[in-house]
């Protein structure tokens, strides 16, 4: 399990969700000029919901190692649900009048890589089954 590739992409995509609860994905003036906002995965409901189910997607997705083609299911749907959680980012800050994106933003990209980098390892793992049943 940790000798896989896939492990440590996986890993590294929950550190992102999870850190993204704190860190500020947009910031700026909220309808009142004189109140400055941060938004981050833990500002809405659904922005906190859709980022922990993100974050323990990716766990599980590591500990079902032994049924390669649930894992590339399961990614596929992470990234479908980052997608969405992008969607969403965006949906809440058209609400601020001024703002700028900040760097942490980063962070839901690296999310989006990091799950095409476990599927790119899963599906050389497949490969790596294939051909060694071929030689039996």
């Amino acid at each position: 399990m940790i000798q896989r590739i896939q492990t440590i992409w996986l890993l590294l995509v929950s550190a992102c969700a999870f850190i993204s609860l704190k860190l500020p994905f947009y910031s700026g003036f909220a309808d009142t000029p004189s109140q400055f906002e941060l938004l981050n995965g833990a500002s809405h409901f659904w922005l906190l919901l859709v980022t922990v189910i993100i974050g323990v997607l990716a766990l599980f997705t590591i500990f079902d190692y032994k049924t390669r083609v649930r894992q590339l299911r399961l990614c596929a749907l992470g990234i479908l649900l980052e997608g969405l959680l992008l969607f969403l980012y965006y949906h809440y800050s058209t609400v601020f009048t001024t703002g700028t994106y900040s760097l942490a933003a980063v962070l839901q990209a690296g999310v989006m890589l990091f799950f095409v980098l476990a599927i790119r390892g899963i599906q050389k793992d497949n490969k790596l089954v294939k051909e060694s049943d071929r030689l039996r």
